[in-house]
């Protein structure tokens, strides 16, 4: 999962504006980026105070001809203009005139910079050599390592404890790689696979496990992979030219358009992202930033940019850098492990389904990932053969054979009439346990529904929910299911997906949140809500005068501490009172939103749903989780009875999640005012509570140590005073 965050302005309008003379480069620490733009200047920025904290300069007449870097082991800068002058020079240095001077005796085509293996210098010949190799004589003969090639793109990397530098060259439509070791003087050449339809625009590389895996961005709109592997102990170079394959990676195809992009690159082993212009038939083109998933080859997030790009794009600390419209501008991103616990989300009950119960994908085949009851007959006939090849083996074995696929059986009983459908589903779904029993039931499951979005009278919802009850199952099997439930108003059939689900999507949760506050308590009465993680804990007709002389285990009643809620602040339609008294809901709405709080979510995709709840629906439900916040804090061990109970790290989760998306609606509503005020105070005083017990702590483990040095014949009485 990946997600593009706020942006800032870095820099404002240059002279000469934003264009393809800037250069971006870490800088000497966190935080900090070497920015080198028109070829005379150089800029530290410090990107959170978005301020400059040096500016360097060459004279006039003199032009900087590749990026200025940093030297991360001794903090100094290095730069090269008119090609062979070398300046050397430190933060305290403010004349580059003055600063250390080399002439080389070849034109450099660009300095790589690495934190632990120093600076590598790239020659326009294809040279490599390091910045200590090269200072012990600046005049040493620079050999010729590419004869009438052009380098396109050159990367640096540390592959163990040794440099690795990989550049690219073009020589009359004809690309090639090369891979050198300059601490080792290993130099591999290979040439990359044509392609006549289109050619390379850019190139990005990583390395992993030995591995060079170099990403190809053609004119085609798609992303190619090359892998090369490093070749160890390897001193000579290599005569003969080495054809690398690609393969491909991603299709930048969005929405019936293509992404044509112009910079890319590599987030990690999963994401990358690309810059480009979003071409749609019928619309005019955009300028967007994407990320894509490579492992799932899909677009994760995008981000448009209608003041246009110079086309150019850099990556550093989960920070993009571009040109937007004049000014550099700075977009922060967060990018997730592609998983399915990733996509999960955040699983904090210990009572969720074990994860390794649910469907491995990677052991079906492709005509078995079919879920879509629509899609059955273009599978069925290549199931068939399968099948019954499975249905020969069993006959061998002397079992049972099975006489048709399920593709075909869901294609036969389509227009079935529902009890003949239902009775047929029950069989397929009560079958022996085996491997693709979950596959199977995603089958059923979409029939279902398919039949429920054409038959608007038709609900199967007690097959539905002993499906849910007697199979390990997930939203992604059946996407529609929730949908379905929400359409029909299925309260109960949503709680158990709420409750069993581990991937339901942040959207879907917020839907039912919303769906669950709004509904009525009168309705409520009449459907079978399983209240079981309530009944235990929940007192709704608890009378006033039992409330006030209720003495909890802690010692914060509220006529025992000044600081804690007043029961009488709260208005009476809100049946919640600070010290905890009743529930501010109903037993069946208890329940629906302990599901909710019990389902899994990730903050970043949750939060900008919270947003849109209504005012007075926000209010209610902050009230609940302040009940239940209370509740916990009137036992020792912070836990409430029951089945499915949510627990205090739950509660407390949701009210911050809650608080921070609705608080400008918490603070302007007057209903609200004093429940804030409420929760403040016994926060309050649940802080000072535990300081105390703190101090006691303390207290009896001073006490303890005494005792331990005491004789053991010793006998004496002792009064503690403990103020």
């Amino acid at each position: 999962m990946a997600a593009l965050c706020e942006s800032f302005t870095l820099r404002g309008p240059g002279p000469g504006g934003g264009g393809p003379g800037l250069c971006l480069e870490p800088g000497p620490g966190p935080d900090l980026v070497l920015l080198t733009e028109r070829g005379r200047a150089a800029t530290l920025f410090k990107i959170s105070d978005q301020k400059p904290l040096g500016c360097w300069s060459v004279k006039h007449g003199q032009i900087l001809t590749c990026p200025v870097v940093c030297n991360f082991e001794t903090h100094e800068y290095i730069a090269v203009h008119d090609d062979r002058v070398l300046r050397i020079w430190k933060n305290e240095d403010i004349n580059l005139d003055k600063a250390f001077k080399a002439t080389l005796s070849a034109d450099v085509y660009r300095i790589h910079s690495l934190p632990q293996g120093g600076p590598v210098v790239l020659f326009q010949g294809g040279a490599v050599r390091t910045l200590d190799v090269l200072l012990e004589a600046p005049q040493q003969d620079i050999e010729n390592v590419v004869s009438g090639e052009a380098i396109r793109w050159s990367g640096a990397f540390m592959e163990g404890q040794q440099p690795v530098l990989i550049f690219t060259t073009e020589k009359d439509g004809d690309f090639f790689v090369y891979v050198q070791k300059p601490k080792l003087s290993s130099l591999h050449r290979y040439k990359l696979e044509q392609q006549e339809s289109a050619k390379p625009l850019c190139f990005t590389a990583h390395i992993t496990n030995q591995t060079v895996t170099l990403l190809c961005l053609y004119s085609n709109d798609s992303v190619y992979q090359v892998l090369i592997p490093l070749q160890q102990d390897t001193e000579e170079e290599e005569e003969e030219k080495e054809i690398l394959s690609k393969s491909l990676l991603l299709n930048l195809s969005v929405s019936g358009g293509v992404l044509k992009g112009t910079s890319l690159v590599v987030l990690d082993k999963d994401h990358v992202a690309v810059l480009g212009s979003l071409a749609a038939p019928g619309n005019k083109p955009r300028e967007c930033l994407t990320i894509w998933n490579t492992k799932f080859q899909t677009l994760q997030t995008s981000k448009e940019l209608p003041l246009g790009t110079s086309g150019q794009l850099w990556c550093y600390e989960e920070k993009f850098f571009l040109i937007h419209g004049k000014v550099l501008t700075v977009i922060l991103y967060k990018c997730e492990t592609s998983s399915l616990a990733a996509a999960v989300g955040k699983l904090k009950d210990s009572h969720t389904p074990d994860m390794s119960l649910f469907l491995n994908w990677n052991t079906l085949e492709d005509e078995e990932l079919v879920v879509s009851f629509q899609s059955q007959e273009s599978v069925a006939l290549k199931e068939e053969s399968r099948m019954n090849l499975r249905s020969r083996r069993s006959s061998v074995d002397g079992e049972k054979p099975v006489t048709l696929p399920v593709g075909q059986l869901l294609i036969n009983f389509k227009n079935a009439p529902s009890y003949v459908l239902e009775s047929e589903l029950k069989k397929l779904v009560g079958r022996t346990p085996n491997p693709d029993l979950q596959a199977t039931i995603g089958c059923v499951v979409t029939a279902l529904t398919d039949r429920c979005k054409k038959n608007p009278k038709y609900y199967p919802q007690s097959f539905l929910q002993q499906i849910i009850e007697t199979h390990d199952f997930s939203y992604s099997l059946c996407p529609d299911l929730m949908a379905v439930a929400l359409e029909k108003k299925d309260l109960p059939l949503l709680q158990m997906c709420l409750e069993r689900f581990p991937d339901i999507p942040e959207e879907v949760t917020y839907t039912c949140l919303k769906a669950f506050l709004s509904v009525s308590e009168a309705h409520l009465q009449t459907l079978d809500v399983n209240v079981d993680s309530v009944i235990c804990y929940i007192d709704v007709e608890m009378d006033e005068e039992e409330v006030k002389t209720e003495i909890v285990e802690n010692g914060f009643g509220a006529e025992m501490d000044q600081d804690t809620c007043d029961t009488n602040e709260i208005p009476k339609e809100g049946h919640c009172r600070g010290d905890g008294g009743s529930c501010p809901v109903g037993l069946q709405k208890a329940a629906l939103l302990n599901a909710v709080l019990h389902s899994a979510y990730t903050e970043t995709f949750l939060l900008p749903h919270l947003k849109n709840l209504p005012a007075q629906q926000a209010v209610l439900f902050l009230r609940y989780l302040y009940y239940l916040y209370v509740k916990c804090s009137e036992k020792v061990n912070t836990t409430l009875p029951g089945i499915r109970s949510p627990t205090i790290n739950q509660i407390m989760d949701w009210m911050c999640l809650l608080l921070d998306a609705q608080f400008t609606v918490m603070v302007m509503l007057p209903e609200a005012k004093e429940l804030l005020s409420n929760l403040h105070k016994f926060v309050r005083a649940q802080v000072r509570f535990y300081s105390e017990l703190n101090k006691i702590e303390g207290s009896l483990r001073e006490l303890q140590r005494q005792n331990l040095l005491r004789e053991s014949q010793t006998y004496s009485i002792e009064v503690l005073e403990i103020i």
